[in-house]
């Protein structure tokens, strides 16, 4: 496996935006293939997949960007150290179940992911060539511009199906009816309820997908993960904003394909990039 991560700087005059991109990746190096089981299909459909290419152009709008490569079937980059599951990690924590949680137990549509439990010098292993790394570069350059800014705006973008997948999904459906069949909202801002990021930055992502004719739903069924959690910190000038976007926007989730219009939405991912920047110089 190549490094686990990329970072591209700005090209473009320097904003105090962040974009972080930590489930776009694919990749596993052999030491973490063995106990994988996970279907190949289930770590294409479960990686956001394409939008670090939606995001490319970020550093041309002043941002700075930085892309995981590591698929989530090695660690989850948007939880933290201590959501490791019981029935994943010998000697863990019994009373946490996590189907998703720091090393996915099951994947999305409910088949098993891993063939055996990981040791804990297995987890740590991990832990030390990928998710520390990658959340050691993600805070300096947070910092980084705070420190030159004295605000930092860290979008965390994501993609969501664009429909619940696998039994909770059955399951939900069954109970929600129509509401379920209808799908997800084309745009989820997740913030905690409000409280990773200050509003102005929140409702910039709300007006800039209605403009453009999409839906928006706050928080549901993303409120944010780990980077909101951790780095959204508006009294001290971090705020952090996760973005997912329902794959149909640019993708054909049968054969994971980028749909035409794909151009479109790398366009208006750019112009969000440029709008927090915009926002950032009026806080």
């Amino acid at each position: 496996m190549r490094a686990p991560f990329e970072r591209f700087d700005p090209t473009g005059p320097e904003t105090p935006v962040v974009v972080e991109v930590p489930h776009a990746g694919i990749e596993a190096g052999a030491a973490f293939l063995e106990p994988l089981v996970a279907p190949a299909r289930s770590i294409a459909r479960d990686a956001d997949l394409y939008v670090d290419a939606l995001y490319e152009d970020a550093p041309a709008q002043g941002a700075t960007l930085l892309v995981a490569r590591a698929s989530r079937y090695v660690i989850d980059l948007n939880r933290g150290e201590k959501d490791v599951d019981g029935e994943v990690v010998e000697g863990a924590r019994g009373d946490i179940r996590m189907h998703h949680g720091l090393v996915w137990r099951t994947t999305s549509d409910g088949e098993a992911a891993l063939g055996r439990r990981l040791s804990a010098s297995e987890l740590d292993e991990r832990l030390e060539l990928v998710w520390r790394p990658y959340h050691r570069e993600l805070a300096a350059i947070v910092e980084g511009k705070r420190k030159r800014f004295g605000i930092a705006v860290l979008l965390a973008a994501h993609s969501m199906p664009s429909v619940d997948r696998g039994v909770r999904g059955a399951a939900r459906e069954a109970r929600d009816g129509a509401d379920a069949a209808r799908g997800r909202a084309d745009v989820v801002p997740g913030s905690r309820g409000r409280k990773s990021a200050a509003g102005c930055f929140i409702d910039v992502v709300e007006a800039h997908a209605v403009a453009e004719g999409w839906s928006v739903r706050h928080d549901e069924p993303y409120a944010g993960g780990f980077t909101t959690q951790h780095y959204g910190r508006p009294a001290d000038g971090v705020h952090a904003v996760q973005v997912e976007l329902a794959r149909r926007l640019y993708l054909d989730e049968a054969t994971l394909r980028p749909l035409p219009k794909f151009s479109a939405v790398r366009a208006w991912c750019r112009s969000l990039v440029a709008k927090l920047g915009d926002a950032a110089e009026s806080v």
